[in-house]
């Protein structure tokens, strides 16, 4: 450079600081552009091998679609053991994903029946929720070594528009498996349980389903149906249907019942039945085989059961399906009540097992209509044979223990022998089938013959016919509840019930579950098939290993703490050292 030129001015090199906050910068504005985006695009990632957290797209439809709003009470939560916690958590979870999808229209909260300051207030409290229909658990825990029992409430109530309320049970499930299993089935059941409250309390778009309870062959009267027919009336519009005053089935009804007939179809009844089924028509039998009058058995003590003739056989076996004129024996059963003897001048009467009452327990794990469900009971049940039909798709629903007697017609039944005890080598005959779903193209009856009573021809197969759905029990009474006749009026029970054992069995759910299937085309009932899988820890590993897994959890984070610390110290020396 000459003397005189004059320097140029260059700018000084960044220095650490400034990098530093430029990047700081640099990230904060990142920060807000994602944030600004995420606002605007909504996505969530669900990283779960089961995809627990994921919402079906019937439910997402369903809560998207809400027109008014609808609420949830949840009335499980408070101070409970770690089994509890989670399924209170997996309900929080649950509707915090369904207030996602149903926006300002759906919203939750949760209350704690025991939050009352005096024990005068919970007690109220507990009766308002009990007037509601809501049955408490009765929770056993140790709390500083003492056993303290807390009743708990697992239910939650959906409201809807006009002050609709439906009650949600939480904890359900098989009570054969173990408490965390059923827990894990109660969790898995979840988004089903509460979307189908909402989409009974929200106004139907397009309509409810007709249900035709068939009538005129000796079916079940209304007061034996009543908790079933009530059940229905929440999502479906119920009719009594006589198919001798009807022309034809189709087109009226989304589905017919035929509830215990006593009483043969006339083939015309039988061909309106037919030409419903073929062309797409859902239906569910509950039908016996087998004629069993338990009012001569209470008279003269002993009865015999005999092979109906319902004129339905051979409609039965074009589907697919043969009932068979016999009774079936389980040493899983229910009871009755019988006199054993007499305490002073009065009669003693106690329980006693009846193995013609079986209680099934085991389910087809994969079918949304059985999966998870607890115990069902039969009265006088038969077993049912496949045969060939084609098109038709049969899933085995129902089958009894492995300890099954099979007897054929006719029957001898006598109750006095409650009173003996069964020879378990008589019961050979296990799992024995007592309930099947057919689904397909089913072939008409009447296919190339005259219509009965007149001459018209009828086609071998209608080619724009849709697929339908059929369920068959071999039970008539499946669907019955018992009435108190002591009431004045006779008053029904709930369906399921069993006032010996004080305890009510699944019937009501396995028929609400087939219903939803038969009539559900919004995919909603495959909700139910959704599967969480049980990961337990080893309790023995656990027990053994305790000290040193505390240890370890406790220690872990402070040592990793510490090396980050060192780290870091040595990164900023080495760094910042030459300034």
């Amino acid at each position: 450079m000459t003397p005189n030129q004059e320097p140029t001015a260059t700018s000084p090199p960044p220095t650490a600081k400034n990098r530093d906050l430029l990047r700081f910068a640099a990230l904060v504005g990142a920060l807000l552009l994602l944030n600004f985006v995420a606002q605007r695009f909504f996505f969530r990632l669900d990283l779960t091998e089961e995809k627990r957290y994921t919402m079906s797209p019937a439910t997402k439809k369903l809560l998207g679609q809400l027109k008014e709003p609808v609420s949830v009470t949840v009335y499980l939560t408070g101070d409970f053991p770690p089994a509890f916690r989670r399924l209170e958590q997996a309900v929080r979870e649950n509707l915090t994903e369904m207030q996602i999808y149903g926006g300002a229209n759906f919203s939750y909260v949760f209350l704690d029946p025991s939050a009352a300051g005096t024990e005068a207030g919970r007690n109220q409290f507990y009766q308002t929720l009990l007037k509601k229909g809501l049955r408490p658990t009765n929770l056993g825990s140790n709390e500083n070594g003492k056993r303290v029992e807390k009743l708990v409430f697992p239910w939650a109530v959906v409201q809807g528009p006009g002050g609709q309320t439906r009650n949600v049970l939480l904890l359900r499930g098989n009570q054969a498996v173990s408490p965390e299993q059923r827990l894990n089935q109660s969790i898995e059941g979840l988004e089903y349980e509460l979307v189908s409250a909402v989409r009974q309390v929200s106004p139907a778009s397009g309509g409810r389903p007709r249900l035709g309870i068939i009538d005129g062959h000796g079916e079940l009267p209304n007061i034996e149906l009543a908790d079933i027919l009530t059940a229905w009336s929440q999502s479906y519009d119920v009719f009594r249907v006589d198919l001798s005053k009807v022309p034809d089935l189709r087109g009226n009804l989304s589905a017919v019942v035929i509830a215990k007939p006593t009483r043969p179809y006339s083939e015309e009844d039988k061909f309106k039945l037919d030409q419903f089924i073929t062309h797409g028509g859902r239906a569910l039998f509950f039908v016996d085989a087998l004629r069993t009058d338990l009012d001569s058995v209470s008279r003269n003590g002993a009865a015999l059961a005999t092979p109906y003739n319902l004129n339905l056989d051979d409609l039965f076996f074009r589907y697919g399906v043969r009932l068979n004129p016999n009774l079936l024996l389980d040493l899983n059963s229910g009871q009755i009540p019988l006199v054993t003897g007499m305490e002073g001048n009065k009669p003693k009467i106690e329980p006693l097992p009846w193995q013609l009452y079986p209680l099934i327990n085991r389910f087809n794990p994969t079918s949304p209509i059985t999966r998870n469900l607890d115990a069902v009971i039969m009265r006088f049940v038969g077993n049912i044979d496949t045969v060939k039909a084609l098109g038709v798709r049969k899933t085995s629903l129902l089958t009894t223990s492995r300890y099954t007697r099979v007897l054929p017609a006719p029957v001898p039944i006598n109750f006095n022998d409650a009173r003996l005890e069964p020879n378990p080598k008589n019961y050979q005959n296990p799992f024995q089938p007592v309930g099947y779903l057919l689904e397909g193209q089913f072939r008409s009856l009447f296919s190339n013959r005259a219509r009965p009573g007149t001459t018209q021809y009828q086609p071998d197969q209608d080619p724009t016919a849709k697929p339908g759905k059929l369920l068959v029990i071999s039970d008539g009474d499946f669907l019955r509840n018992d009435v108190d006749t002591r009431a004045n009026p006779p008053r029904p029970l709930r369906l399921g019930y069993d006032r010996l054992a004080s305890t009510e069995f699944a019937n009501r759910e396995l028929i609400l579950n087939a219903t939803d299937y038969l009539l559900d085309d919004t995919g909603l009932i495959a909700v139910r098939g959704k599967q969480i899988t049980l990961r337990p820890l080893d309790k023995v590993q656990l027990a053994e290993r305790r000290s040193f897994w505390q240890a370890l959890n406790l220690g872990a984070p402070l040592a990793l703490l510490a090396l980050f610390g060192l780290g870091r110290a040595w990164w900023r020396k080495r760094r910042y050292a030459r300034f």
